[in-house]
């Protein structure tokens, strides 16, 4: 027997009992409880994490995946082992979904390695569970393959087409204003996601997606395919047969995918599809992971050269089961090529240039945009810097108001979530439509957990006037199916000492997104002597002990994806 052969299949990673031969006879004993033969036990194993869960309804197709993956591997002569893991979804998440991804990327993490397989397949879908696979895979190191759950398809209501989230969020904001009454709003509420699977739109889910295609770690046309489509399910029956290839040849390893180019061909697609601002603090992480700087600079600059291409709400008018029938990520690959290094690896073997070259043309399509008919002449995102944001904040500029890219206004502060909660709506609060509303303490960890609360709702009285939008900035994330002139992810956060801690109702600030800057109006004297002013908050109590320890005490800024310090590569080879 070869050295691979007593470290694959059903011998690898055998547990401790002092007597390897025990180890392997008692794991035999027991696994054929479960009807398994000698000759299905004796090849290599895939598994697949499964990640259905109740509280999740993006993943209410996983069993159907599992059984199409199952399919696959076997047709490809491997053994699909699947197990459970950690499921999170953004609307059952307590405190906040970002606050769960590094336990999901944990548990996965040491499920792969405690396991006998010698790949797995990865099924995500909701926000956070994708990149946190991701994160797992590059740290385990065994060969992976993503497959995403899928966009759940469109909704109607009163013959307008309606996209969940974006459209929670615009219906809600009339809700507000008082344009539309609650009965109403309960029967939007059953037609907003009419189906399993993600977001229809280009939230992070689907911004996840796409860049885990981009980065050759999932099948061409996996990323848009609906959840509910005989396509998906051919989708992961190919995901099963890539995952037993991989499994038999022990490669390519994560890290082998995860390189400088592909995170490069990620962030480029990412500007070019209108994607969510998560999509970037994930893939910091994700690049963390494989020891990797990620270059903000770079993604910048990306952002100035590749326009939204992409069609999609909330930057454009169309949903992801458009995009999957215009020809897909593979499709929009050929528009950007320029600003690709297609020679970058993939799963599959090939080069990424060969799935461009394989990719389908839809005549007549208008959801993929040609370079001379961008959605928008520059992409999804910019990176600002200033002396408020000293390590860099995000605006989502393809779906900000043109007319607010350059504004400079008083600053109505709130402390925190709850004072946002409390004060938001209340008549006598002191703000106008030029104002600049900021919130803090809502980082990594001021929240802890940084929630998507920087999507400040419009203060009632200013919507009942009509107001659709403000600038508003935080420390805080923004759902990626939401829209408005909002600056995120501040570095440093608040509660840490960073800038956005000094500022105070009334000072000025400016956000200039053509010069890339958000500043403080504040001379650097007054701010030095608030800087000695400045305390930081004690920790809470439920802070002091388990995972919520481990995360005040181990989690990193936003610019370095919110990870756990502890958990990052020291290097490329780590």
């Amino acid at each position: 027997m070869t050295r691979d052969a007593e470290n694959s299949g059903l011998r690898k990673g055998l547990t401790s009992y002092g007597d390897p031969g025990f180890s392997l006879f008692l794991r035999k004993v027991f696994i054929k409880a479960a009807g398994y033969s000698d000759d299905a036990l004796d090849r290599p194993i895939v598994g697949i994490a499964d990640t259905r869960s109740d509280f999740n309804p993006c993943h209410g197709n996983v069993p159907q995946l599992v059984e199409a993956i199952r399919r696959g591997v076997m047709l490809a002569g491997a053994l699909p082992m699947a197990f459970p893991t950690i499921s999170i979804h953004e609307s059952f998440a307590h405190p906040t979904s970002m606050y769960l991804r590094n336990l999901m990327a944990m548990d996965t993490e040491e499920m792969i390695r405690a396991q006998p397989m010698d790949a797995i397949v990865l099924i995500g879908g909701c926000d956070k569970t994708m990149p946190a696979q991701i994160m797992a895979a590059v740290s385990a190191g065994i060969p992976a393959i993503v497959l995403p759950v899928g966009p759940m398809v469109v909704g109607h209501h009163r013959g307008e087409v309606l996209g969940a989230c974006t459209d929670c969020r615009r219906l809600w904001g009339e809700h507000r204003g008082g344009r539309i009454d609650a009965a109403e709003m309960e029967a939007i509420a059953g037609r907003l996601a009419p189906s399993v699977g993600t977001c229809m739109v280009m939230g992070t889910a689907s911004t996840m997606a796409c860049m885990a295609e981009a980065m050759g770690i999932a099948l061409p046309g996996s990323a848009t395919a609906p959840a509910t489509h005989a396509d998906r399910l051919r989708i992961a029956e190919a995901t099963g047969r890539a995952a037993a290839a991989m499994a038999a040849c022990k490669g390519p390893r994560p890290n082998e995918i995860v390189t400088a180019d592909s995170l490069r061909n990620a962030m480029a697609v990412l500007q070019a599809i209108g994607g969510s601002t998560n999509g970037l603090v994930h893939l910091a992480a994700i690049a963390g992971r494989a020891g990797l700087p990620l270059d903000y600079a770079t993604f910048d600059r990306l952002g100035r050269e590749v326009p939204v291409l992409v069609d999609l709400k909330p930057s454009g008018q169309h949903y992801m089961e458009h995009f999957h029938h215009a020809g897909g990520v593979p499709r929009l690959l050929r528009e950007i090529r320029e600003h690709l290094a297609a020679g970058a690896p993939t799963i599959t073997g090939e080069t990424l240039g060969a799935w461009i070259d394989a990719a389908e043309d839809t005549p007549g399509q208008t959801v993929i945009r040609s370079r001379d008919n961008p959605v928008s002449p520059e992409g999804s995102m910019a990176v600002l810097g200033g002396n408020l944001a000293p390590r860099g904040a995000v605006i989502k500029q393809s779906a900000a108001s043109p007319a607010l890219m350059r504004h400079e206004g008083r600053a109505v502060v709130f402390e925190d979530v709850e004072d946002m909660t409390a004060r938001m709506d209340d008549p006598a609060l002191d703000v106008t439509a030029q104002d600049v509303l900021v919130l803090r303490n809502a980082g990594p960890k001021g929240a802890p957990g940084m929630p998507e609360s920087g999507y400040l709702p419009i203060p009632r009285k200013l919507a009942r006037e009509g107001v659709k939008d403000m600038v508003r900035i935080s420390d805080a994330r923004m759902s990626g199916t939401a829209f408005g002139t909002i600056v995120l992810h501040i570095a440093p956060e608040a509660a840490v000492g960073g800038p956005l801690a000094l500022v105070r109702d009334g000072d000025r600030i400016r956000l200039d997104v053509e010069a890339r800057t958000i500043d403080l109006l504040v001379d650097e004297a007054e701010l030095a002597r608030r800087r000695e002013e400045w305390t930081p908050r004690p920790p809470r109590p439920a802070e002091n002990r388990g995972y919520a320890r481990l995360f005040r005490d181990h989690v990193l800024q936003a610019d370095e994806g919110c990870d756990f310090d502890l958990l990052r590569a020291r290097g490329p080879d780590d």
